[in-house]
């Protein structure tokens, strides 16, 4: 278990030739002209694909890998990584029709989230895919579409576990929650499914996103696994998949460091004999999207004004939060940072300045730098902004003002 700490600065995904950022082989102005347009989002197959490996490398073998299409749902994308994981997991029927086109099969395609509505249970039915059901609302509607079209669903339990992810970007469990069945209800559930006589598959037990720190996802996993042997007990039918979530970060801002894979790998070694001695039919499945996606994708807008306002530079592009939200600090962060900037074509730049890079928006909040020191740039020159691959133009409000939606490419 060697080579588990990826390079820490976003820039080293990728080269810089003659002071332009090349991605995918392709310097950014080259690719700028080929796509005949900005603002766009640029993602790189290899880099996915390295980081895919990464994890086959470190990771004990027979843990299975799945990509949460949520955190970038382009097609190609989805297609590539189809291609490098063991299955999809998907959270709306345009997601399922993405993955079932991808050719991955029902069985190792997933369906998670709240408020599923029937047109999509009826529709996860008919595919075969598994529903991970989040309430007994929800349970109860797999129940009628089984006995009104004689089909066996097959559903997994998504759990909100009476703990939490300590230290994450995003807590998805440990309290009052929307997400999921809270633990100590779950027996009750799956009695429920048992009477029903639907397919039980298994447990989806998510705490957490964005944690960089071992430790504690190393204690989450932990207490996964004591939760999932405790609910098996009063499983309808044999575990056939257990999902541990994810929670694997990146690094975004200055002092992120990029999360130690050894601590974890280490742990689920030790682990995973004893769970599978207890669940013998049961898929281990770890459930990653950031983790896989996010450091490969790039943002990329066009420079159309400098100006000068009471001492501080603006550079104005046709880009900002209404394609990349996250970027802007609007997309759950309380306090605005940065992410990783450079001016594309003048990556280092012999002449340094701090700038503000601000988009077209009629608000204060269109900002997608701020106070940042930049190679000098003019018009036309490239913004672009780093750790893009997950929860960008598909998390991002892109009707607002009615602004030109930016274009997708992989390379």
């Amino acid at each position: 278990m060697n080579d588990t700490r990826p390079d820490h600065s976003p820039m080293d995904q990728f080269s810089v030739v003659d002071d332009c950022l090349q991605l995918g082989g392709q310097s950014l102005v080259d690719l700028a002209a080929r796509i005949g347009q900005t603002p766009f989002y640029a993602y790189d197959r290899d880099a996915m694909t390295r980081r895919v490996a990464l994890l086959r490398r470190s990771l004990p073998e027979g843990l299975s890998l799945h990509y949460a299409i949520k955190a970038n749902p382009m097609p190609a994308v989805v297609q590539h990584m189809a291609g490098q994981v063991d299955g999809l997991d998907v959270a709306s029927q345009r997601e399922m029709q993405v993955a079932l086109d991808t050719g991955t099969g029902p069985d190792d395609i997933s369906f998670a989230g709240p408020g599923k509505s029937v047109p999509e249970l009826e529709a996860a039915v008919a595919a075969g895919i598994t529903i991970n059901l989040e309430s007994p609302t929800e349970l109860e509607r797999v129940g009628a579409i089984a006995a009104r079209t004689g089909y066996q669903p097959r559903v997994a339990v998504r759990v909100n576990p009476d703990f939490e992810l300590k230290s994450s970007g995003m807590r998805m469990s440990g309290g009052p929650k929307a997400f999921g069945i809270d633990a100590e209800r779950v027996p009750d559930l799956l009695a429920r499914i048992g009477e029903l006589g639907l397919h039980f598959r298994g447990f989806h037990i998510f705490s957490g996103s964005q944690n960089l720190r071992p430790e504690t996802l190393v204690e989450a996993q932990g207490q996964t696994f004591e939760l999932a042997l405790r609910l098996a007990e009063s499983a309808p039918g044999p575990v056939e998949m257990l999902n541990i979530g994810g929670g694997f970060g990146i690094p975004y801002f200055p002092g992120d460091k990029p999360l130690d894979l050894g601590p974890v790998a280490e742990h689920l070694a030790g682990r995973l004999p004893a769970v599978r001695d207890a669940l013998p039919d049961a898929e281990i499945i770890l459930e990653l999207g950031r983790y896989l996606v996010g450091e490969a994708g790039i943002y990329v807008a066009e420079v159309l004004d400098r100006k000068e306002s009471r001492g501080q530079v603006f550079l104005v592009t046709n880009g900002g939060l209404h394609h990349h939200l996250a970027a802007s600090g609007n997309f759950g962060q309380v306090i605005r940072k940065n992410y990783p900037v450079v001016v594309g074509n003048r990556v280092r730049g012999t002449e340094r300045e701090v700038v503000n890079v601000v988009g077209p928006l009629c608000t204060p909040l269109d900002v997608l730098a701020q106070q940042m020191e930049l190679a000098r740039a003019d018009v036309g020159d490239l913004i672009v902004v780093f750790q893009s691959g997950a929860y960008g133009y598909t998390a991002s409000p892109t009707r607002f003002l009615s602004h030109p939606e930016p274009v997708e490419i992989l390379v």
